[in-house]
């Protein structure tokens, strides 16, 4: 640091051991236009607390999942006098907690202890793998962080009444796929009727950024009561009837013709989405299995067909 200025100097290298970033990556940001040029002094680049601050905000956009070209736009809009203030708070406030539950800790022998007290090290690797558990490490003790208790609790439930733990993982992982489509849809549709209006500008400006992130507080408890109602009466509807077929001998049988839900991963869906529309979305992926059953057909009949006839040349 300079001794002579009011203000903290940095060279490069003390830039990036304050910043966290690399002097590479402080170049390369110099490069794309996210960091102001320093000051040439001699020989010397000098940077001010202007480039730690900028460093340290791109830093925190980039770990809410921003790029850096959006972060880009972002940072234009600050430095051309629109204002950060209001779209920092609608990220913070869409990044912020969607539940009261708060995370927990485990050991691994209370962690055992919870599932039957034997090591099950291939069910802690998918647990870990799905984020029902994160490694704490420079522990001398395995332990865990639990983000969900919760689900912990319900997993342990479920094995304790003799569900294998690589049933529970399986059914996690459909589960997750089907919830995150309802929150992929739920997003989709907030954002066209309640949200387009606040994020017609990129970026937004400050004051729709600053009512958007009131609107988020607002609606964030929708999707988690929505699906809570809804969840409940099919599990009356599907239960009620599920016992029934069970208890009575002469129940009829489950018909072959009835729909059924298959899961798809979210990925899957959002494609055909951008293809052919929301509301066509069952529709194509249903004439898209009919298609391929019929193109598999056709192929098995004309490969018969093939096949008898080089048996009748033999013979």
């Amino acid at each position: 640091m300079s001794e002579q200025s009011a203000q903290p100097e940095y060279r490069i290298e003390d830039l990036a051991h304050h910043s966290g970033a690399t002097v590479r990556t402080i170049r390369a940001y110099q490069d794309r236009g996210l960091l102001p040029r320093p000051e040439r002094r001699g020989r010397s680049n000098v940077y001010g607390d202007t480039h730690l601050a900028r460093l340290r905000q791109i830093a925190d956009l980039l770990d809410r999942g921003y790029t850096l070209a959006s972060i880009k736009e972002l940072l234009e809009a600050w430095d051309a006098g629109r204002g950060l203030g209001g779209v920092l708070g609608l990220v913070a406030e869409v990044d912020g907690p969607w539940t009261d539950e708060e995370a927990d800790r485990i050991s691994r022998a209370e962690l055992d202890a919870r599932f039957g007290g034997r090591p099950d090290e291939e069910a802690v690797r998918e647990a870990i793998e799905l984020g029902v558990l994160e490694r704490i490490a420079d522990r001398e003790a395995e332990e865990f962080l639990v983000p969900s208790p919760q689900e912990l609790a319900v997993a342990a439930e479920l094995h304790a009444a003799g569900v294998p733990l690589s049933a529970i993982t399986g059914h996690l992982r459909e589960l997750r796929g089907q919830v995150e489509h309802i929150a992929s849809r739920f997003l989709e549709f907030t954002t066209e009727h309640v949200f387009a209006r606040y994020l017609e500008h990129r970026p937004p400006t400050d004051a729709d950024a600053a009512e958007a992130a009131t609107m988020v507080r607002r609606l964030r408890p929708l999707a988690q009561q929505t699906v809570d109602a809804e969840l409940a009466r099919a599990m009356r509807l599907f239960a009620t009837r599920h016992l029934q077929q069970h208890l009575s001998p002469d129940a009829p049988a489950v018909r072959e013709d009835e729909p059924r839900a298959v899961v798809l991963p979210p990925e899957t869906i959002r494609a055909v989405q951008r293809l052919v529309g929301v509301d066509n979305v069952s529709a194509f992926i249903a004439a898209a299995a009919e298609r391929e059953v019929q193109t598999r057909t056709l192929d098995t009949l004309a490969s018969n067909a093939e096949h008898t006839a080089q048996i009748d040349q033999v013979t």
